[in-house]
């Protein structure tokens, strides 16, 4: 899909909608029901001439052409649906003959129809198609738009729907995950993925804390909160005794975390733990993730499985939570001047002890480099920015740190598409994308007025103040595409000025709806403070300068969209207390296919890309060539490039590219990968354009240095970022060490003085031993199995018989047998031989008439998937995915009460087939085994392991997505977006 204009579509300027005139009304309140369902209203004051003037929205068609449907301008085709596990080959999630546009990837398929499509698997109930699903959300959110006031007529309506369901279908935008597992179905209505929860310093809110965080947990969101309320351990009770102190209760917090986590959801409990740098147990909560790390150390070091992932990495606390500091403007300043600073005491707020603030900030910035926590959030510019001051300061933010707004509030979110407006020729379609921001925001302001949320304190604060998170993915691959390097000043002023755009049309909309239907609740006791922080967006659009013609568009019309955000806000208020984050967008942004996630560069110059049947290959990021066309190289110079690329993962060296393009194609990692300063420059040029916060982590090498992660926080300070975490590469015991390192330390290692040689030892069976005889077969070719064991130790035995006797195939399984007989006797054990002759391929392979094991890949796998089935204990077999049918169905029948139903798990991957020749310039393919990610292949190109954890659900290595991490195997994310 190109940025061109569909026949028949008005493309219209950024000119406001709204039908008529109208003053501010008194707000929206809840209509009694529970369902959080609001009552619109035309205004509560009147106009000059006594008439109440808002009738709705007038809605324009910019995607879609009257009288034809959207789902009728594409090509639909089925497709079967089979996730396996690509360590073991087992089928984790089977649906075939789903529909999908033929445009739409492997992959993003594969996870919308795991994912997000409701019913059980197998039933008439189950959805099957891509229309299903989007009608399902599309038409609620229709009809509470028509039932609340929000269009000036059916017809309008109408055209919101089409417009809704064109920019879905075409993957222009998504809603965040919330809204595709329970819009439209009997679930709640649960549309928010973003919560931030409060705590009193009393034991009846330390424990409602605990159970609304499990609530939302168990619901596959996120929460923050901040503890700086609770006294600290230096303070006293009223019965005389020493209070506990914050970081005694993060304890239970934290398991309660992990133990929700292990339950089995698609997400796993995603938190954030704040507490503000005057706390009087700052210090303790602090070190405390770094002290963890090094009894992580010890017991690793002691022979504990300290894995991600592990069965002894359960004992150790405070691992469930990311932990910031909150500091304020004194501070920073104490730090600055090297003077000392005041802990005070939460009761009277009186200073407890005086501290050295430079002292301080070397703990903070040496727990980070040990362990990359705790993060920083800047208080006093964080509430600069804050819309309703009268109502409470913001304090907390959600696990990611994008949304930062009230205590017990909500935001739900939802994400552009930006290559999709981008022309063939390098334009960027800047009136459709403003257009198109109107429609989403006017989408998402229309979903509070149907949702439901896990509290009602929650809910109340929500609809009273209707705080809204649009945003966008694939910027880094539109930098790069555009020519622009990620750390520059041309990529960070068309950065800045995408997100203006996009702030300044979503508050205009916001503002007309206000005219229809009145601005938020709370909107009249901060309406000063809320017209300041406009002014204050608006200033900030005032000083970006452009770097060239497209960013020179995008601001003329960022501008214009200030102009009318505050011309209109003035007359009518703000329907919205906010409207932007930018979040990481991990699954969405795969449904979406896009390149790079949230604000992010590429994660690397080549991906692995999922094939029809399961398999995979390594492909160049297409946005290279379209880089390279648009420096003005000539086609026979991108082919070879791309080729060059293609072979070693990089441009360095590559032939004819000059050395000052090389930083058009600098990535997250790999050779040549963005400096530090570069993430946090990037972060400084968009965020006096978004409501909320950036999701980003700063990833540093594994050189750096302590005073250098001083700096990147003052700096983060220095520079108006509202939150910051940094993350160096391989401070945690439980990622993987990079090979170059691990083979330095073998060499390093002494030689032993002397080298004593074990040698097995065979014990043989008795002459009566039990056995058991299976019959099979595998797609038709029969065969018995034979297995005998010790009275008390397992299998020790093997004998297959398949043909005649004398025949070769009888001969050869005879030798095999013998030889694994005598394996088993000498002690090497089953599991190793279930790993490595499960998932063998070669024919007959099919169907088999073994009710736990449907399909087989070859005799070898059924062989020995049955051998683990009746020898192998459960928790073994489980940590290879082979499980019986009635194990199975009993997962299915658990997780079908979860609010994700689908524990799914990434594609086996296999050697790809020869693809189709391509022209080289376009695309570079190369056959790949045994990866399942992106992450993976770059570990394989770079030769060296990557810092990421492990899908909790599949087993494949994560990529990083904003703050978090989402798996692109089955869509997976780390955190709560």
């Amino acid at each position: 899909m190109t940025s061109e204009q569909p026949e028949g579509a008005s493309l219209m300027a950024g000119e406001s909608t709204t039908k008529g005139s109208t003053a501010p009304a008194a707000g929206s309140t809840s209509n009694g029901n529970g369902n959080g369902i609001v009552s619109a209203r035309t205004g509560g004051k009147r106009a000059a001439n006594g008439n109440a003037s808002a009738k709705g929205l007038k809605i324009n068609r910019v995607w879609t052409t009257a009288g034809v449907h959207p789902y009728d301008e594409v090509t639909w085709e089925r497709r079967d649906v089979v996730m396996t596990n690509w360590r073991d080959g087992s089928i984790n999630f089977e649906q075939r003959g789903v529909e999908y546009p033929d445009f739409w990837s492997i992959n993003a398929a594969n996870i919308v129809t795991t994912k997000y499509f409701r019913g059980a698997v197998g039933t008439s109930e189950r959805e099957w198609s891509l229309k299903q699903l989007i009608d399902r959300v599309v038409k609620t959110y229709r009809a509470s738009g028509e039932a609340n006031g929000y269009f000036a007529s059916p017809a309008d309506a109408e055209v919101f729907e089409h417009e809704l369901t064109w920019m879905l279908l075409h993957q222009v935008f998504s809603f965040n995950s919330p809204v595709w597992f329970n819009v439209g179905t009997a679930s709640p209505q649960q549309v928010s993925a973003c919560f931030i929860l409060a705590v009193d310093d009393s034991m009846d809110s330390i424990l409602d804390w605990y159970k609304e965080e499990g609530l939302i947990f168990k619901g596959g969101s996120g929460s923050g909160v901040n503890l700086s309320r609770i006294r600290a351990s230096k303070e006293l009770l009223s019965s005389g005794g020493t209070a506990s102190g914050p970081v005694s209760f993060m304890r239970g917090a934290d398991a309660s975390a992990g133990t929700i986590k292990s339950g089995g959801a698609t997400r796993r409990a995603a938190k954030m733990v704040i507490l503000d740098v005057d706390h009087p147990d700052v210090e303790e909560f602090i070190e405390t993730k770094a002290r963890e790390e090094n009894k992580i150390r010890a017991l690793r070091d002691a022979g504990f499985d300290m894995d991600l992932g592990g069965s002894d990495i359960v004992s150790v606390q405070y691992q469930n939570a990311n932990n910031s500091v909150r500091v304020s403007e004194e501070y920073m300043t104490a730090v600055e001047k090297g003077t000392d600073f005041a802990l005070r005491g939460r009761l009277d707020n009186k200073p407890i002890e005086s501290i050295d603030a430079r002292t301080l900030w070397r703990k903070l910035a040496t727990a980070a480099w040990e362990c990359a926590d705790p993060g920083i959030q800047y208080d006093d510019t964080i509430n600069a920015w804050h819309t309703c001051p009268e109502t409470g300061r913001i304090t907390a933010s959600n696990p990611c740190s994008e949304y930062m707004h009230l205590d017990n509030s909500s935001c739900n979110l939802a994400s552009l598409n930006l290559m999709k407006f981008v022309g063939s020729d390098g334009s960027f379609a800047v009136e459709r994308f403003v257009k198109s921001v109107e429609l989403v925001i006017t989408a998402m302001d229309i979903s509070i007025c149907f949702a439901d949320f896990p509290t009602e304190k929650i809910g109340v604060t929500t609809r009273a103040y209707r705080q809204l998170g649009i945003g966008y993915a694939n910027l880094g691959a539109l930098l790069m595409a555009s020519g622009l390097a990620y750390d520059s000043d041309g990529g960070r002023s068309l950065a800045a000025a995408i997100t203006s755009v996009m702030t300044g049309t979503a508050y205009r909309r916001s503002a007309e709806l206000a005219g229809v239907v009145g601005p938020y609740e709370g909107y009249a006791r901060n309406a000063k403070a809320h017209t300041r922080v406009m002014r204050k967006h608006a200033a900030a659009n005032a000083s970006v300068v452009p770097n060239g013609d497209i960013d020179g568009a995008l601001l003329a019309a960022s501008t214009q969209q200030w102009q009318k955000c505050l011309e209109i806000g003035e007359r009518n208020g703000w329907r919205n207390a906010q409207a932007s984050v930018l979040a990481p967008t991990g699954t969405i942004g795969l449904m979406m296919d896009c390149d790079t996630t949230g604000v992010e560069p590429d994660l690397a110059l080549v991906k692995f890309k999922k094939l029809v049947g399961g398999g995979s290959m390594q492909i160049v990021n297409q946005t290279v060539p379209r880089a390279l066309r648009n420096l003005g190289y000539q086609e026979e110079q991108v082919e070879a490039v791309v080729e060059y690329i293609a072979e070693h993962g990089h441009v360095v060296d590559a032939p004819g590219l000059r050395q000052e393009h090389y930083s058009v194609f600098d990535c997250a990692m790999g050779e040549r990968s963005i400096a530090p300063m570069g993430h946090v420059r990037m972060m400084a040029a968009i965020q006096p354009f978004i409501s909320g916060a950036i999701s980003k982590t700063v990833n540093m090498p594994e050189s750096a240095t302590v005073e250098e992660v001083e700096n990147i926080y003052f700096q983060g300070w220095k520079l108006g970022l509202k939150a910051l975490a940094i993350y160096r590469d391989n401070c945690k015991v439980g990622q993987p060490l990079s090979a170059g390192k691990s083979a330095k330390k073998d060499v390093e290692k002494a030689e032993p003085e002397k080298v004593i040689e074990y040698r097995p030892v065979r014990k043989r069976l008795p002459k009566k031993r039990p056995s058991q005889t299976v019959s099979f077969s595998v797609a038709g070719a029969e065969g018995y199995l034979t297995a005998s064991s010790y009275p008390d130790d397992g299998l020790g035995e093997v004998f297959l018989k398949m043909s005649k006797q004398g025949s070769t195939l009888a001969g050869v399984m005879d030798a095999f047998s013998v030889a694994i007989s005598i394996g088993l006797q000498y002690g090497v054990p089953l599991e190793t031989y279930v790993s490595k002759f499960t998932n063998m391929r070669f024919e007959p392979a099919g169907m088999t008439d073994d009710p736990d094991i449907r399909m087989a890949t070859s005799v070898m796998d059924y062989i020995f998937r049955r051998l683990a089935l009746d020898f192998l204990p459960y928790d073994d077999r489980a940590d290879i995915g082979i499980f019986t049918a009635a194990e199975r169905a009993q997962q299915v029948r658990e997780e079908a009460g979860e609010a994700d139903m689908a524990a799914i798990a990434a594609s086996a991957p296999v050697e790809a087939p020869t693809p189709a020749p391509v022209p080289v310039a376009e695309v570079k393919e190369t056959p790949v085994k045994r990866v399942g990610s992106s992450t993976e292949l770059l570990e394989a190109v770079q030769g060296k392991a990557a810092d990421a954890p492990l899908c909790f659900t599949c087993g494949t290595k994560m990529r990083p997505a904003g703050s978090c991490y989402v798996c692109e195997g089955c869509g997976s994310t780390s955190g709560c977006s």
